[in-house]
């Protein structure tokens, strides 16, 4: 966002971003806990601003993320209680999650041990070279665009990270961690509302996403 202020805590509908992923995580009957992790310098903030303002009860823990996204995974899953069978892993910053889209993923997750939220790729994908012209045209096909929420087989999650850790291995998400081992991991399909709010533009889009939604709701009610 080229701001100060970090992207979760950015105002979208005039709650910060990480509360509405909180909300549908909280309001969720498959998610007994959340473990929030957070820069070691904003944990007291998050804990007054966030957890006790807004009144959740199933975050236990605020832990210090590290330096990256897995990092910050890892430390999370240290604190993970020991008879948790399935651990949930959710990007702070892809708020418009819903409840049942959770539910899906840990059911599929229970099943096959490893499952992550994806769609299909809708457009044309070009391979581009360094000199930026196109290379090939890649078939769309079998193309599907990773989100979270992904969950896994406790165990199964702690062998991948372990692993990576050993071999100095970053991926972009737990899945590819997962993915080395061999596993397979299922695909639930996901939402296009289900955005990772990264750029300016984004928050204008979740803006009009929320709105409608909320029509959605009134409209029910009136009927």
């Amino acid at each position: 966002m080229g701001g100060a202020v970090p992207k979760q805590f950015l105002a979208l509908g005039g709650l910060p971003i990480l509360v509405h992923a909180l909300r549908a995580l909280e309001q969720c009957r498959a998610v007994t806990d959340i473990l929030l992790a957070v820069p070691a310098a904003d944990r007291q903030s998050c804990l007054t601003d966030i957890v006790e303002q807004h009144r959740f009860h199933k975050i236990r823990k605020i832990v210090a993320g590290g330096e990256q996204r897995q990092d910050s995974v890892r430390h999370g899953l240290q604190e993970v209680e020991s008879d948790v069978e399935i651990v949930l892993v959710h990007d702070a910053v892809r708020p418009l999650i819903t409840e049942t889209l959770i539910a899906a993923v840990i059911d599929a997750a229970a099943t096959h041990g490893a499952a992550i939220a994806a769609i299909p790729m809708r457009d044309t994908v070009k391979r581009v070279g360094h000199d930026h012209f196109i290379e090939s045209t890649l078939d769309r096909g079998p193309l599907w665009l990773a989100q979270t929420p992904q969950a896994f087989h406790r165990a199964l999650l702690d062998e991948a990270h372990r692993k990576a850790q050993i071999e100095r291995f970053h991926g972009t998400d737990d899945a590819q961690l997962v993915e080395r081992l061999g596993r397979r991991v299922a695909i639930v399909e996901g939402s296009a509302e289900n955005i990772k709010i990264t750029r300016p533009e984004d928050l204008v889009i979740g803006e009009a996403i929320l709105a409608a939604r909320a029509r959605g709701r009134s409209g029910h009610r009136e009927q």
